[in-house]
């Protein structure tokens, strides 16, 4: 009994600690119970009050699908409305920018020859603008009064055409040399092709600011052309940046050297012009002639044959036959020596491209944007040509 007695205080602590622990962890989870509780009251009242809430919306939903597809097709279309009012600016800048890859070629042959790039650059815009100022000056004029001699020329070249037989025959069915002739001595074919004398001068004023802005950037371009090549580099990730910007060096190298080419080719071909009319007796055609041949011969694939044809045109309305056969015979003799001499010597080393993909591309750009497209064409092609198989046809090749 005593035994037993004295144990029974010895659990006595033990059993109420234990009683107080589970005292505790009741009061814990009936506070728990009670913080839980509260907020789910709320909840209650405010469902009461707001109505209950809807589950989030699902990724799937085809509300939400329209929504965000809605918000896609306006922003695109008002992306496609502000690059069309834009448009213009854009293509000046990418002639500008066309243009001073073209004059960098300079400016890295004076480098080569010892001139610091500050100096190179001066040096190339300073005789750039010389050129402008040379032509303008010079020519301009002698161009001007020999292209008014030859309107002036024009009914005298139709009275003569009207000499032949079958161009008579023609014309008595049809009146087509009564009606151009008429046409052509009212004075009035120039100012009705571009809207009337207001349209003329509107038309004048386009060009000359076009040109100015083009030639402004164009010296921006040549000035700050490194910056220019860095800063659309930086645009690609660093990891990817190295890679980027060889491949874009071989694009601008290839631009440079399409355009310096196509000058050079260009210029083969008004001053072999300039030579003939002078030996054939049309010398006071000459630089006009000239002139008009070496604008027409930057136009790939039909720039020389329009100019040619320009060219022998009057050669036949102001000479005699035989001259005018010798011309014919000149320029056929010479666009195959352009062709197959002049022009793959002097695009070897910047355009590696294939005739039928120049062929398809110049079309495409012509069809696009004209004159200027055809240009552009050619190059974007051979870089876009360089980059597939860079980048594509190696990625192909290592699968």
């Amino acid at each position: 009994m005593s035994g037993a007695a004295a144990d029974r205080p010895a659990d006595g602590p033990e059993t109420t600690s234990a009683q107080t622990d589970s005292t505790d962890e009741a009061t814990a989870d009936s506070e728990s119970a009670i913080d839980v509780t509260e907020p789910e009251e709320q909840e209650s009242e405010r469902d009461k009050r707001f109505g209950k809430p809807g589950p989030p919306f699902d990724r799937r939903s085809p509300y939400l699908f329209g929504l965000l597809l809605g918000l896609g097709l306006l922003t695109a279309y008002a992306a496609g409305n502000l690059l069309t009012t834009m448009g213009s600016v854009i293509l000046q800048v990418v002639v500008s920018l066309f243009i001073a890859a073209g004059i960098n070629p300079m400016v890295v042959f004076l480098q080569r020859r010892g001139f610091p790039r500050p100096w190179a650059v001066l040096s190339v815009i300073l005789g750039v603008l010389g050129a402008l100022a040379l032509f303008f000056v010079a020519l301009v004029p002698v161009i001007s009064d020999q292209v008014a001699k030859i309107s002036a020329n024009v009914p005298d070249w139709i009275e003569e055409l009207q000499r032949n037989q079958r161009v008579q025959q023609l014309n008595e069915e049809y009146q087509i040399l009564d009606k151009v002739q008429d046409y052509v001595a009212s004075g009035d074919f120039v100012s009705s092709a571009f809207g009337g004398a207001l349209g003329v001068g509107l038309a004048v004023i386009n060009v000359l600011v076009t040109g100015f802005i083009v030639v402004v950037l164009t010296l921006y371009f040549i000035a700050a052309y490194d910056q220019t090549k860095n800063a659309i580099y930086r645009l690609a990730p660093a990891s990817r940046r190295e890679r980027v910007s060889k491949l874009g060096d071989r694009v601008f190298d290839g631009i440079g050297g399409y355009v310096s080419g196509a000058f050079i080719v260009a210029l083969c071909a008004g001053l072999s012009t300039l030579v003939l009319l002078f030996v054939i007796g049309m010398g006071e055609y000459a630089v006009a002639l000239a002139f008009v041949v070496m604008i027409t011969d930057v136009i790939p694939m039909i720039g020389a044959t329009i100019g040619a044809v320009i060219v022998c045109a009057i050669t036949f309305a102001t000479t005699d036959l035989k001259t005018g056969l010798i011309a014919v015979i000149f320029y056929i003799a010479y666009q195959q020596f352009e062709n197959y001499v002049v022009y793959p010597r002097v695009m070897s080393r910047s355009v590696d491209i294939p005739g039928v993909v120049t062929v398809i591309a110049a079309l495409v750009g012509a069809s696009l944007l004209g004159v200027v497209g055809a240009l552009l064409a050619i190059p974007t092609a051979a870089a876009v040509l360089m980059l597939v198989r860079e980048v594509y046809i190696r990625a192909q090749d290592e699968r």
